[in-house]
């Protein structure tokens, strides 16, 4: 019996141990201070083994980026600059939308004509829809239709080039400097024409944004004719990997002698958005190594990240409003006030993509005290969500209630209603 009781013993102990960790594992909230709290929201337990970063990549620079919030999720010398060859022609196409219609007529001059190949074989003279020359630029990267098209929209080509990195500051490249429209290799006083991997990203997760931009770099094949209708011409999209991979919204390829093989895609699946650039992928005869780097890419991002909401219902706590008096109080008395935050059913279930393993962290960001006056509805601070240290989302807090200054006024009126009631 004793030996069957310290079995049973053992057996509940195993059993307790067992519980213990799994409610460890399965509740991660952890808190910091009571003012300044930090929550980090738990997801969901996943016990799939997650991938490992893509290994071996070919590209000197490569960047997978989330095509909703702009976030980077795997960085291989991201940030270093280098030619980009003809992925220069995605931003090329999108400011050409952003600034003519598609039915302007575009007159080729010597400068368009006599650029070197991959080219259309424009004349000097003709006239073309600047519609039909954009299918030209992003489907087989011709280099005379990019010149033609930046003279039109531009000016000139140099006029074209400002408009170019003009448009990459306001998407928010850091180090991209173009002085060609094709990405022709080129230098200047102001330096060589260069992007990084990551602003490349940035320019592609603008681009299709565009209706127009998607569906030129999703047609496979195009015919047009230039004005006169005397020469008729066909072209085949070259991004190969549209055949490759069902969800690809767009891509660019990219080849020079400084730049070596270059690439950019957008690619959908299930609701999530990648994006994969990369520089210097190889030289000739290499060039299929930008393929295999993209799948590698885009199959890291599938497998690790999932969309997750994250909003959590924060406890304020209480505000003490110093200098601050309410009716029926006396004075001396401790004020405290509430903040108060409104979010729609929206708002509690928006979504970020996460890899597992990964949170989000709440933060209360509101001051422990404020001095009186307060209005009711007045902004006292925020709520604020942050992944990796950067903020992701925010939500302001107000005073529930109004709180009056301690005044020589008030201390009148005080005396006044005391003794006359």
């Amino acid at each position: 019996m004793d030996c069957q009781h310290v079995r049973w013993s053992m057996r509940m102990k195993h059993i307790a141990a067992v519980i213990v960790v799994t409610a460890v594992l399965l509740f991660t909230q952890t808190y910091t201070s009571a003012r300044g709290a930090e929550y980090k929201i738990p997801q969901t337990v996943d016990m799939t083994p997650v991938a490992e970063e893509p290994a071996e990549l070919y590209a000197l620079s490569a960047v997978l980026m989330d095509g909703e919030s702009g976030r980077v999720l795997y960085e291989k010398d991201g940030e270093r600059p280098l030619a980009n060859a003809s992925t220069t022609k995605v931003l090329t196409c999108i400011v050409a939308l952003e600034n003519s219609p598609g039915d302007d007529y575009v007159q080729v001059s010597q400068n368009a004509a006599s650029q070197p190949e991959v080219k259309l074989g424009l004349q000097k003279g003709e006239q073309y829809y600047l519609e039909d020359l954009l299918y030209s630029l992003m489907l087989k990267s011709h280099n005379d239709t990019a010149v033609a098209i930046a003279e039109h929209c531009g000016g000139s080509v140099e006029g074209f080039a400002r408009m170019l990195n003009r448009k990459a500051k306001q998407i928010g490249c850091k180090n991209t400097y173009f002085i060609t429209p094709n990405g022709l290799d080129a230098e200047d006083e102001n330096g060589k024409h260069h992007t990084t991997a990551k602003d490349l990203a940035l320019i592609m997760r603008y681009a299709i944004k565009n209706e127009t931009f998607l569906h030129i770099a999703q047609t496979r094949d195009y015919t047009f004719s230039e004005i006169t209708g005397k020469r008729t011409f066909s072209v085949h999209n070259a991004n190969a990997f549209l055949d490759m991979r069902d969800g690809v919204l767009a891509g660019k390829t990219g080849y020079t002698s400084q730049a070596g093989y270059c690439y950019v895609c957008a690619w959908e699946k299930e609701g999530k958005t990648f994006i994969v650039s990369l520089l210097g992928c190889g030289w000739p005869n290499h060039k299929t190594y930008k393929w295999s780097d993209t799948k590698k890419l885009l199959d890291f991002g599938d497998y690790n990240y999932e969309y997750e909401t994250y909003w959590k219902e924060p406890q304020t706590g209480k505000i003490l409003v110093t200098d601050g008096v309410e009716d029926g109080q006396d004075i001396g008395t401790k004020i405290y006030l509430r903040g108060k935050c409104s979010v729609t059913a929206y708002d509690r279930e928006k979504e970020v993509l996460l890899k597992k393993g990964e949170t989000v962290t709440c933060k209360i960001e509101i001051p422990q005290k404020v001095s009186a006056p307060v209005l009711k509805g007045e902004k006292l601070g925020r709520i604020a969500y942050y992944l990796d240290g950067k903020l992701i989302d925010f939500y302001p807090v107000y005073a529930e209630k109004s709180v009056e200054k301690i005044s020589f006024k008030w201390y009148t009126e005080k005396v006044f209603h005391d003794f006359f009631h």
